[in-house]
């Protein structure tokens, strides 16, 4: 008996659970109807009264601005001395003098280092003894040939045998000179590689000439910049050796040649002179090469172009009608596109300084002069939010819905 008594009393709770759940979720469905109801009523009145209703497409949009724009292409380079030279021997020798200190300037034909010619100064001497005799007998000979007692062929032979030992002695002597090594310019040696009484051999590397009266920077630039590079072309130059400090050079000459492999072209530019011999051959250098300056260039977004059959178009809002029927729509212009910036590219065409374009929603405008809402994304809207009264000066507020 108790058992049935538990049993009726657990089959009324949840009789009752079960109608007070399906009470609160008839009351809930019914006020929410109400309410959508009242918002269904009130956005027809709200989109007449806009111009812009809610099945207006939103977009995000950007202005036209007109900026200081410079078409330049950027490289990396190397700063090169007027001349350089690593100086080397012709003859194997030992080394006898060493007539420069490390870093030092020299001028042309000075002596560098001296090696060891005493075997060609023997052979110098040995040279201008035999063109003594050859001289002395060709001498004696015209002699006795004005006398009668030789032959003319002695003479002649007389004379050969002297251009011969002129020969030797052109020979030896330049033999002797090519034991001194000389500065070929005016310049500024390096470190010595080289010690005293060092054999060093035919070829080998003694010290490098630098001539940095002028230096300059090379670099090469895709081909596509050949016809745009001149002489006299400015050049701005960065140094990461000397950061925070800028330098304009000029081109000196370009290459006619082009690299086969890499598709560039070499270019020269000679960089300016400066005091304290900051700039040393061999830096890293930056370098911008600028063809021009358009101080104002028109420039939007990039997400503003849309390209179309191989042209370029941007919507362009604009405002029409009068009064309650004043409405935002899009026009598609056609521009041309000119030098690009990180995020933005320049543009002519079709547009003005202050233009308003969109830049987001572009696809869900079918045709032009579409009706258009701006939205802004940044500020939390979100797509079908209408965008404050401030960002047109003639937009009519939306009135919001009474409940």
């Amino acid at each position: 008996m108790a058992k049935k008594v538990i049993y009726v009393v657990v089959a009324v709770a949840v009789a009752g659970i079960a109608l007070a759940s399906g009470a609160a979720w008839w009351f809930q469905n019914r006020a929410a109807s109400g309410a959508a109801k009242a918002s269904a009523v009130a956005a027809p009145a709200n989109a007449a009264r806009s111009g812009n209703g809610a099945g207006t497409p939103g977009v995000e949009v950007a202005k036209v601005k007109a900026v200081q724009l410079q078409d330049d292409a950027q490289a990396v380079g190397t700063l090169r001395s007027r001349q350089s030279v690593t100086l080397k021997p012709e003859v194997s020798g030992r080394v006898a003098r060493i007539a420069f200190a490390d870093g030092a300037q020299v001028k042309t034909g000075q002596l560098l280092v001296q090696l060891d010619d005493t075997l060609q100064r023997a052979e110098l001497s040995q040279a201008q003894a035999q063109q003594s005799i050859a001289r002395a007998n060709l001498k004696r000979n015209q002699e006795l040939v004005a006398q009668g007692f030789v032959a003319t062929r002695v003479v002649e032979e007389s004379q050969a045998n002297l251009q011969v030992a002129d020969a030797q002695v052109a020979l030896a002597d330049a033999r002797m000179k090519r034991m001194r090594i000389t500065a070929p310019f005016n310049g500024t040696v390096g470190l010595r590689s080289i010690n005293l009484g060092q054999y060093v051999g035919d070829g080998d590397d003694l010290v490098n000439l630098e001539d940095t009266s002028v230096l300059t920077v090379d670099f090469r630039l895709p081909e596509r910049y050949q016809t745009r590079l001149a002489p006299g072309q400015p050049v701005q130059v960065q140094l990461d050796a000397l950061p925070g400090r800028g330098f304009e050079a000029k081109v000196l000459a370009v290459d006619p040649l082009l690299d086969a492999n890499g598709r560039s072209i070499a270019v020269r530019a000679v960089m300016p002179p400066t005091s304290g011999n900051v700039l040393r051959p061999g830096m890293f250098a930056r370098v911008v090469t600028i063809f021009s300056v358009n101080d104002a260039a028109l420039v939007v977004p990039e997400e503003a172009l849309v390209p179309q059959a191989g042209k370029q178009y941007v919507y362009r809002l604009a405002q029409e009608g009068e009064g309650d029927a004043r409405k935002t729509v899009s026009r598609r212009v056609e521009v041309q596109l000119g030098v690009r910036r990180g995020a933005e590219v320049q543009v002519t065409g079709g547009l003005a300084v202050g233009d308003t374009v969109v830049v987001a929603g572009q696809q869900r405008l079918q045709k032009d002069g579409t009706a258009v809402r701006v939205v802004d994304m940044s500020k939390g809207g979100a797509p079908g939010a209408a965008k404050p009264a401030a960002a047109s000066a003639t937009a009519t507020p939306v009135v919001p819905a009474k409940p």
